[in-house]
């Protein structure tokens, strides 16, 4: 049996839609993560092109306690003109990854969709949970994250309003701080990213 790993309980997996539209939301939401003094872990960390995709989705589940799931954007696809389950699915699999392991029994999501009772009318399993909306705002997404973290932690968090000022300070810092780390702003990878972050909030905790 594969152990759990080392950073089990901070880790932090998130599923979400990965385009430019979502982008704001989504590195809102990796700041947060930071700030708080836990671990984002996402499908963008890794680019072994030699791994399968679900595989990859799996072992990110299984090393992380806690998990962000956005069901927000499962609207047709304006090209195929069919809907987007990615979502659904990892969050499906982590469900039973928590159901059906012993060891995985305290892991907790905190699951977002654009508005409330939306999910019912296409996964009606999911009736019963206690689904979040954002609203596309990245700072109503960073308060509902912190109040969920700070459910899930035994250490003080500040309120999400000053992390989300902090999360502006940290916006307007970023292109000296990448020009300062020899990173290109428009193009950092979400590696990149949580570097930078990590980097700042060290230097400004």
């Amino acid at each position: 049996m594969a152990k759990l790993s080392p950073d089990f309980e901070r880790n932090v997996f998130i599923n979400c839609p990965f385009d430019d539209e979502y982008a704001p939301i989504f590195e809102a939401i990796v700041f947060a993560i930071l700030d708080f003094g836990f671990l984002p872990k996402c499908a963008r960390e890794r680019l072994d092109s030699s791994e399968i995709r679900l595989h990859k989705i799996v072992e990110l589940i299984r090393s992380s306690r806690l998990s962000i799931h956005d069901l927000s954007r499962t609207e047709l696809d304006k090209t195929t003109a069919l809907p987007r389950f990615n979502m659904p699915l990892e969050l499906g699999i982590d469900i039973g990854c928590k159901t059906f392991s012993p060891r995985h029994r305290q892991k907790s999501f905190l699951i977002f969709d654009s508005e409330p009772y939306r999910f019912q009318k296409y996964v009606s399993d999911l009736a019963g949970q206690d689904i979040h909306r954002h609203g596309g705002n990245p700072k109503d997404a960073v308060l509902r994250v912190r109040d969920w973290l700070r459910a899930e932690s035994n250490a003080p968090i500040p309120g999400g309003a000053t992390i989300y000022q902090r999360y502006e300070t940290f916006r307007r810092e970023l292109p000296d701080l990448c020009g300062e780390l020899r990173l290109d702003v428009n193009e950092l990878t979400f590696a990149d990213f949580s570097y930078t972050t990590a980097w700042w909030v060290r230097q400004n905790t």
